[in-house]
């Protein structure tokens, strides 16, 4: 009898210890690997080149050992790229927004990574290609952009540019006329930016030495003096800044996840200083979108957790002035407001679907406006409408995007006036799509308090529901962000390969309105946990899978998801995929320097001041609570110049649990040339979405492979 040669594993590196004791409000804790953050991190973000020695060469050798150990997924890996390269049509086209005497668009070439930026005269002509995104990106390794906007009076075109992920976006204009670059480059901002109606002004926001958007500046379009416009001064605070459809205000919007507030510039006057519109409340959010000669106000005052419409005159902008115009209405979260000269368009949220209602000029005074309004909804289980708004002010055509699990996206102009309804579009799948070959399914798991969790289930017509089926199941719930129901080329790959693709919609997102953000976050965090592996739970009780046969997925604070239940649950995971994981919290949460600290308190809590914060933290965060029992493989992704989740966290991670837990084999890849959203370009990102895929493949043929050698 021949004995197969089976080839020892790679070992694993074996990082060193360096054990530190943190004392804080009473407590200690002890931390063996915190030298793998750079004393020097912010330079890091912005030159990567200039990482310590002994880290670069930690990080490489865990890059080294992961690709070791994926070998053999190497053809794989290329094949799954293929497949998904090949749902893209090569050559593509977005459909074009109207504005005055141009018709704007984005367009790719055939097998181009970035897109062209166009336009066209209205009533016809010839093309004119404003911005080559490739061209730009030739010089780098990675390139973003964050915004691209033309002035008002069509002659200047401006973008904002990140070339190394870190998200330090550097602000160009460019003149149309000449096609040069004719101001000098605004550097250090966030990529937000805003152009005065007047098309005379540029404001822009700065990131500071932190990566926090702290100040707002005004300089001349064509380049000059900077004039600070707005400073904020609570760490804890973003800031944004944009102007309304109607075109009459420059809106500064300031504050956290709880509490915001709003500032306004008249257009006609963009050199003087903001003017609060309503004074901050604290737990109190607000924002106002302008209607002809009043302020729609989109709220949770007084309660309305759901949040509701209120209206103000334009020229009396305080809360004494506020008048009711659409009630609160419980299990209706309204998430985004449209306004045009003659309708107003708002969605909302009922039962984890969007819907969108049109409302004419006219009822605008009606006793019910919901009653007033036109309702535009789909009929399948799940799946997503989005409400781009209107195209412009003073035209009645609404564009919105539906799609679904099986169904690509369909882009739709409706005239608000005649109800005509016109499709612009259907995202072409070149391979070939049918969605009749699918299924897609809406079901409810049940949670540890009782809650009904909605999970959306993609898989192929006709699949056997006898729990033999291999899962991707994936999660985010944190910051009120709804997982939609939406279409993805990407997982077709499993899918077609007779897998099962699932979401949970677990609490901290807002899948069921605002309350539902509530009960996953801060003191409520560990449901977010408990309602994912309820929803596992639930998902192999109704045959759809089995222990050790899901792989679970999830990125940023959805990879704190991932850290959080492969400590609770690991015995129900095949494996674990975590893409740029918030697993070290205890640390992070605790670190003034870091971009998002302040900012995140109101989500998680602030451990620094708050005994019971530290102490709930203490209690989940991932990278804190490792336990001696056997893990399934887990694989850590991050990126060097990542500011929202630092690259440390997942090498810590990995490291620890390597030191401290069984099974595995426990991988970390950092991705040395980008940030938090992995490689640039429409095509080289399908790379990690493939790596990832082929690591849940090779999950399940390894579980498979072991069950075999056990019999």
């Amino acid at each position: 009898m021949t004995t197969k040669h089976i080839s020892p594993r790679p070992k694993a590196p074996v990082a060193r210890r360096n054990p530190i004791v943190l004392e804080q409000l009473g407590r200690v804790r002890q931390d063996n690997y915190a030298w793998m953050k750079d004393d020097n991190w912010q330079s890091v973000l912005r030159d990567p080149s200039v990482l310590r020695g002994d880290i670069r060469t930690h990080l490489e050798a865990e890059n080294h050992y992961a690709e070791a150990i994926l070998k053999n997924t190497e053809t794989l890996q290329k094949t799954l790229f293929d497949e998904m390269v090949g749902r893209i049509p090569p050559a593509e086209e977005s459909v074009p927004l109207p504005d005055g005497p141009w018709l704007y668009a984005l367009r790719f070439e055939k097998d181009a990574q970035y897109p062209l930026h166009t336009r066209r005269p209205r009533d016809g002509g010839d093309e004119e290609i404003i911005l080559d995104v490739n061209e730009l990106a030739k010089q780098h390794s990675y390139f973003s952009l964050a915004q691209a906007a033309h002035s008002d009076d069509h002659k200047f075109y401006v973008y904002a540019e990140d070339v190394q992920g870190s998200e330090v976006y550097r602000i160009q204009v460019k003149d149309l006329e000449t096609g040069k670059l004719c101001a000098p480059p605004v550097e250090s901002t966030t990529g937000s930016f805003t152009l005065s109606p007047d098309s005379q002004w540029l404001f822009w926001v700065y990131r500071d030495e932190f990566g926090r958007p702290s100040r707002i500046y005004r300089r001349p379009l064509r380049g000059g003096e900077d004039t600070l416009v707005f400073d904020e001064t609570d760490p804890g605070f973003f800031i944004s800044i944009g102007v309304s459809a109607s075109r009459q205000w420059i809106i500064i919007e300031r504050g956290d996840h709880d509490t915001n507030e709003t500032l306004l510039i008249p257009a006609h006057a963009p050199t003087t200083q903001p003017v609060v519109a309503a004074p901050l409340v604290r737990g109190e959010r607000y924002s106002l979108t302008h209607w002809n000669d009043h302020f729609i106000i989109l709220t949770n005052h007084d309660g309305a957790t759901d949040f509701k419409l209120m209206i103000t005159p334009d020229t009396a902008t305080g809360r004494d002035h506020w008048r009711s115009f659409l009630p609160h209405q419980e299990g209706h979260f309204i998430l985004n407001i449209s306004a045009g000269r003659d309708y107003l368009v708002w969605s909302e949220r009922q039962n984890g679907n969007e819907h969108l209602y049109v409302l004419p000029r006219h009822a605008a005074s009606a006793a019910s406006i919901r009653a007033e309004a036109h309702h535009i909804s789909m009929d399948e289980d799940a799946y997503d409408l989005s409400l781009l708004g209107i195209l412009e002010y003073d035209r009645p055509v609404l564009r919105y995007v539906y799609q679904s699990p099986t169904t690509p996206a369909h882009w739709y102009d409706y005239n608000m006036e005649t109800g005509e309804k016109k499709l612009r579009k259907v995202r072409d799948v070149p391979s070939g799509h049918n969605p009749s070959a699918y299924e897609t399914r809406r079901l409810f798991a049940t949670a540890p308090d009782g809650q009904e969790i909605p999970i959306t289930v993609l898989m192929r017509k006709g699949t056997s529901l006898n729990g033999s089926n291999p899962m991707l199941l994936y999660g985010y719930g944190s910051y009120g962000i709804s997982m939609e129901a939406s279409f993805s080329t990407t997982a077709l790959s499993l899918v077609d390969r007779g897998w099962i693709y699932a979401i949970a919609h677990i609490r901290g997102g807002s899948e069921k309105g605002w309350s539902w953000f509530l009960d996953g976050r801060g003191k409520n965090k560990t449901n977010s946990f408990t309602d994912y592996i309820a929803s596992a739970r639930h998902l192999i009780a109704e045959g759809y899978s089995a222990p050790r046969r899901i792989v679970a997925h999830g990125g940023s604070a959805g990879g704190l998801l991932m850290g959080a239940v492969a400590n609770m649950a690991p015995e129900l995971f095949a494996g674990i995929a975590a893409q740029v994981p918030f697993v070290d919290m205890l640390n992070t949460m605790s670190d003034t320097t870091l971009p998002l600290t302040p900012p995140e308190w109101p989500e998680w809590g602030n451990p620094l001041t708050d005994p019971e914060a530290y102490d709930l933290i203490a209690s989940y965060s991932p990278y804190d609570n490792i336990r001696a029992v056997t893990y399934p493989p887990i694989l850590a992704m991050g990126g060097l110049s990542d500011p929202r989740v630092t690259y440390w966290e997942p090498a810590k991670w990995i490291a620890r649990l390597r030191e401290e837990a069984k099974g595995g084999p426990f991988l970390c890849r950092i991705n040395m040339e980008a940030g938090h959203g992995g490689s640039s370009g429409r095509f080289a990102r399908l790379k990690e979405v493939a790596l990832v895929q082929a690591f849940a493949l090779w999950c399940i043929e390894r579980v498979e492979n072991l069950s075999t050698s056990a019999h």
